[in-house]
């Protein structure tokens, strides 16, 4: 193969390389762009409709969405706009910019969003942050909220780890528990050990390693999966990081915030000890978050019963997806389907607000867009107030924002009146282990970072307490619990918690 084709090609089947094991099939000279195909009908005869009407126009279905109407299929040119002009259909939109050589392989037992819910816990059983440097998102794409301090040998994507904490200096801790108590305490109206094991909750990110000390009771195998080619995959062990894709350890630190379990002054405490965690990986080997992956990540998430849901990053390829862009337009209605289905399921979905200093309801930039191109700068667009994040700026989602530990913003937290819902310890990126977040890192080790995505994390485990304490709430009762309890404890004036264009109700505190 000669020419631009064949080069386009070869930087593909690099790309591939470099970002793991080659999860596609190939096919004869041929490149695939996978796509959101959402029927008018949100059920699951409209995704058999959209499956129909994508396989007529020349696509490869590879999963159905029964639960929202829609399919992922994968297709050459010409494929949305044909499918597009088929009745019955609501949206059509690529799920990313740069092809691949064809569909993902089959995997035996993919596909099913009901695996897993009668299994035993296993074999696990007894086995968005922000650069530590200074105030800007990690790498070229930088999906997920929180940032890694580099390591001192400055390999790239190297994590500065800390020693054994010993369950001792969490600030982060105090600051949630302020006047509480603390969980599995007498005092404070602190849940019982037994309520917070009913209690589910969901981390959407790059996987959890349920190996870790801190976390080897808390993950719940039945409930764990991977979702990153956008198919439900309950196969052992699918759901931890892939250590050759960068930002892996992400979702370690993320669930060591939201659930670690104390261990006799080893270690980290979560906010809610206790809790059963669904770790779910939506982190794909090409190192990005696509639609496809967060809607079956929501999905499998609601079906298997989670009470919050917990999501650190921002949608890829578009860090902002625009309604005036069909394909953009698509994704955002896939995702607010997914996301509409876990809150009617009573799931609470959190979501990290971004670490780019941005006014949310202001026009912005954004230099990054598309993040999965293979080469080149991006272009800066320029955009207004309609575009946004996925999935943060949806509807009913908990937006959440960064305090440091003086509880000022965070100096990277996105903002927005009306736009954000709490705030929650982030951390400050150049503070280290005493003005950050320390939780867990996989293999066993400690990690120190800072970002909207720990913020999150915080709230997450808040909704996994009031949760335990409230088994009867749903999503919205559940949500509006907290942001009750913040503005209690936010002091009146226009200091402190009281600009609600960072804090939205307030800073997170447990509730009682």
């Amino acid at each position: 193969m000669r020419g631009p084709v064949g080069v386009l090609f070869a930087m593909l089947l690099t790309a591939l390389v470099l970002g793991g094991a080659v999860p596609y099939g190939t096919g004869p000279g041929r490149a695939y762009l996978s796509y959101l195909v959402l029927a008018a009908q949100e059920d699951a005869a409209g995704a058999a409709r959209a499956g129909a009407e994508s396989r007529a126009a020349g696509g490869r279905v590879v999963q159905e969405y029964p639960q929202i109407g829609a399919v992922l299929a994968y297709a050459t040119d010409g494929f949305a706009d044909k499918v597009r002009a088929r009745p019955g259909i609501a949206a059509v939109g690529a799920t990313r910019t740069t092809p691949v050589v064809g569909p993902p392989r089959a995997v035996d037992g993919a596909g099913d969003f009901a695996a897993g819910r009668g299994r035993g816990r296993g074999s696990s059983e007894g086995s968005e942050g922000v650069e530590v440097r200074g105030g800007a998102e990690e790498g070229d794409r930088g999906s997920v909220e929180g940032v890694a301090r580099r390591a001192s040998d400055g390999r790239d994507g190297g994590t500065v780890t800390v020693p054994d904490p010993g369950e001792g200096g969490a600030w982060n801790l105090a600051a949630v528990h302020a006047g509480t108590g603390r969980p599995g305490d007498a005092t404070g109206g602190a849940p019982s050990a037994e309520a917070m094991r009913r209690v589910l909750v969901a981390v959407l990110d790059s996987g959890v390693d349920d190996t870790h000390p801190d976390l080897r009771a808390a993950v719940d195998p039945k409930a764990s999966a991977s979702c990153a080619d956008g198919r439900p995959d309950a196969r052992t062990g699918s759901w931890r990081p892939d250590p050759g894709v960068a930002e892996s350890g992400h979702g370690t630190h993320v669930a060591g915030i939201i659930g670690a379990g104390g261990r006799d002054g080893q270690g980290v405490t979560g906010v809610a000890p206790g809790v059963r965690i669904a770790a779910v990986r939506l982190l794909g080997p090409l190192g990005q978050y696509y639609a496809e992956n967060i809607v079956c990540g929501m999905l499998w998430a609601a079906d298997h019963g989670a009470k919050a849901i917990n999501d650190s990053y921002f949608a890829d390829p578009w860090k902002y997806n625009c309604p005036e862009d069909r394909d953009q337009a698509a994704l955002i209605a896939a995702v607010g389907r997914a996301v509409g289905y876990a809150q009617r399921k009573g799931a609470v979905v959190v979501a990290s607000a971004g670490n780019d200093g941005q006014d949310l309801g202001a026009a912005r930039t954004d230099g990054r867009s598309p993040n999965d191109r293979v080469s080149g700068p991006a272009t800066t667009r320029y955009l207004g107030a309609e575009c946004i994040r996925l999935p943060g700026q949806l509807p009913g989602v908990v937006t959440v924002t960064a305090v440091n530990r003086d509880g000022r913003p965070s100096s990277y937290t996105n903002y927005g009146r009306g736009l954000v819902s709490l705030a929650a310890p982030g951390g400050d990126p150049d503070a280290g282990a005493q003005g950050a977040i320390v939780s867990d890192w996989p293999g066993g080790q400690y990690a120190v970072l800072a970002g909207t995505s720990m913020a999150a994390a915080h709230v997450t485990g808040a909704v996994a307490v009031a949760a335990a304490l409230h088994p009867d709430f749903g999503s919205a009762r559940l949500a509006e619990l907290l942001a009750v309890t913040a503005a209690g404890a936010c002091p009146a004036g226009a200091g402190g918690c009281g600009d609600r264009r960072v804090f939205g109700a307030g800073e997170v505190v447990l509730p009682r």
